[in-house]
Formats: C-alpha cells, sequence, structure tokens
C-alpha cells in the first residue's frame, strides 16, 4: 500500500483514533467515522477527516480498516441491518478488508469468507500494544490470510506497528492474539500473588523484584507492567492503575481464549479460571482499571492493605476509562 491509497477507518475510540492519526501523519488518504460522537470529534480535532457516515466512508475505499468491540458488530457491519446496506455492499470490487479488532477465531474466518464471496479481499490482524503502543505507532500485528494480501497490507500496518508477523490463514491472527493474551492473563495473576505472598512473608517489592526479575519468574507482566508501584517507574501501578490494558479487555480476550479451549476440546484449567477471575474483576471498578490492578483484589481478599512489606510504598485503587480494542504486547 502508498499513499495512493484511500483508507476508510471505522472504529475511532481510544486504539483507532491514534491509529488513523499516524496513517494521516504518512500521507495515506482516510476517511474516517465512528458512532460515538466524541470519537469523531476528538478525530477530527487530530486531523483525521471523517465521513458522514459508514457507508459514505467505505464507497471508493481501497482499503476498509475496522476496528470494533466485538465480532457481532464487524459481522453486523459487513452484512448490514435493519434494511441498512452493509459494508460490503458498498465497497467497490477487490476492496481489502481488514479487520484490526478481537474477536473469535470463527468469527473472524466468517467475516473472511463473507468477504471474499462478495469479491473483496480480507485479512484479520489483531493488535498488542494498547494506546501508548496505538499513539506512538509501535504496535504489534497479528496477522491471518493469504500471502499476497499479508504483503498487500505489511506497509500500511508498518506504518502503525514496530512489528508485523503473518501467522498463517484466515483467523490465524485472532488465533495468535488469544494464545498470548493466556499467557498474558495467567502470568500477571501469578505475578500479583506472588508480590502479596511477598508481603506476608515481610520481602520488600523491590527485593522481590530484584530476584524475580533476574531468575526463572522473569515475564513481561513483572518486568514491564508490574503490578506494584517502584520496581517499574512505567508501570500503571505508579498511575493510580490507569490503563495501559483494561480489565474489561483483558476479562473479554480471555472469554474468548475460553471460548476457543472448549471449540478445541484443549484440556485447560488455568485458561478458564484465569477468566473467571477477570471477569468477576472487570465486573466491578476493574473494568477501568489497568489489568494489572487485579493485585488490590488479590490483597482484599487476603485481609492485607496496600503496602505491605518493609520499605513498600502504598498501592493504590483509583481507575480510569477502558480503551475499544488492543492489548500490551
Amino acid at each position: 500500500m502508498t499513499e495512493k491509497y484511500t483508507v476508510a477507518f471505522l472504529g475511532l475510540g481510544h486504539m483507532g483514533g491514534p491509529m488513523a492519526v499516524n496513517l494521516v501523519k504518512a500521507g495515506y488518504s482516510v476517511a474516517g467515522f465512528d458512532v460515538v460522537p466524541a470519537a469523531l470529534e476528538a478525530a477530527t480535532a487530530s486531523g483525521v477527516p471523517v465521513a458522514a457516515g459508514a457507508v459514505e466512508a467505505v464507497s471508493g475505499a481501497d482499503v476498509v480498516l475496522t476496528m470494533f468491540p466485538s465480532g457481532r458488530h464487524v459481522l453486523e457491519a459487513y452484512r448490514g441491518q435493519a434494511g441498512q446496506p452493509g459494508l460490503l455492499a458498498a465497497a467497490k470490487p477487490g476492496t481489502m478488508f481488514l479487520d484490526c479488532s478481537t474477536i473469535n477465531v470463527d468469527e473472524a474466518r466468517e467475516a473472511a469468507s463473507l468477504a471474499i464471496e462478495a469479491g473483496h479481499r480480507s485479512v484479520d490482524a489483531p493488535v498488542s500494544g494498547g494506546v501508548v503502543g496505538a499513539e506512538a505507532g509501535t504496535l504489534t500485528f497479528m496477522v491471518g490470510g493469504d500471502a499476497a494480501d499479508f504483503e498487500a497490507v505489511q506497509p500500511l500496518l508498518d506504518v502503525m506497528g514496530k512489528r508485523v508477523v503473518h501467522c498463517g490463514g484466515h483467523g490465524a491472527g485472532q488465533a495468535a492474539k488469544i494464545c498470548n493474551n493466556l499467557i498474558l492473563g495467567v502470568s500477571m495473576i501469578a505475578v500479583s500473588e506472588a508480590f502479596v505472598l511477598g508481603e506476608k512473608l515481610g520481602l520488600s517489592h523491590q527485593a522481590l523484584f530484584d530476584v524475580a526479575s533476574a531468575a526463572s519468574g522473569q515475564c513481561w507482566a513483572l518486568t514491564t507492567n508490574c503490578p506494584v508501584p517502584g520496581p517499574v517507574p512505567t508501570s500503571p501501578a505508579n498511575r493510580d492503575y490507569q490503563p495501559g490494558f483494561a480489565g474489561a479487555l483483558m476479562a473479554k480476550d480471555l472469554s474468548l481464549a475460553v471460548n476457543a479451549l472448549n471449540s478445541t476440546g484443549v484440556a485447560a484449567r488455568m485458561g478458564p479460571l484465569a477468566a473467571e477471575i477477570y471477569g468477576t474483576f472487570a465486573a466491578g471498578e476493574g473494568a477501568g482499571r489497568d489489568f494489572s490492578g487485579i493485585i488490590t483484589d488479590i490483597r482484599d481478599m487476603s485481609g492485607r492493605p496496600a503496602g505491605g512489606g518493609p520499605e513498600n510504598s502504598a498501592g493504590s485503587a483509583p481507575q480510569s476509562a477502558a480503551q475499544d480494542d488492543g492489548s500490551p504486547e
């Protein structure tokens, strides 16, 4: 893809808005749309041209990039509903449909089939990296689709991310995303439980971090998104668990993972338990807090106030708004 291509960018929320901005800055012709007026206003203020509606944005576009909350939204938008034409019908023949939402693998494959049957091309490319990555253009894209279609969209994805991986055929991008976030959700719970245990045993946060970060307990949830303030100054724990990657999104991604586990017959135990834990977390204030804030729930259930062992700084709790999609890298 080059600057001469026109991109219809549908879904201009916390993730989609900054992604669209980066495309505009790179010289792409963008027509954006979102059903939320505030998102349209923010996009306009950031220099993203907006269309009167989704159909208007799509007609004449070479690429239709969608960033929607769920697979249902993607499929309904593709097909159309309530007598209104869908995106597939509104697009010119041979349009590239690039879905960056995080949805079920089966839904991604169905969306690809619908697009191809309508005479278009299709790629699924969910993202990792969160709002910070979207703003900085450092997202990771996990891509599913034919090799030729992957090569066609890679230059466009390179504008919005620093790592673009072709994972296989249609739906493979979604498969990689949910497998990665299954690991992430389970590991964050384990790291949080370890810090609360360390507090009970009199360990300082820094001492535990210094050991585990250089030993076999090392993982992204510890060394980049550490759930306690102090050891990693850039982690959300140092800013009252403002996401980052919201608890509601982790709960969503783990529910998608459980769907895949059930459909494939994988004898998993940790994944479903993590989904249950984050489901409870996201049912309350945790929905809008960073997913590392799960440590506060663990502390509450352990009967110990935030702060813990010697030299630990006080924990924190306030909430923040959730993103529309995307996850940490």
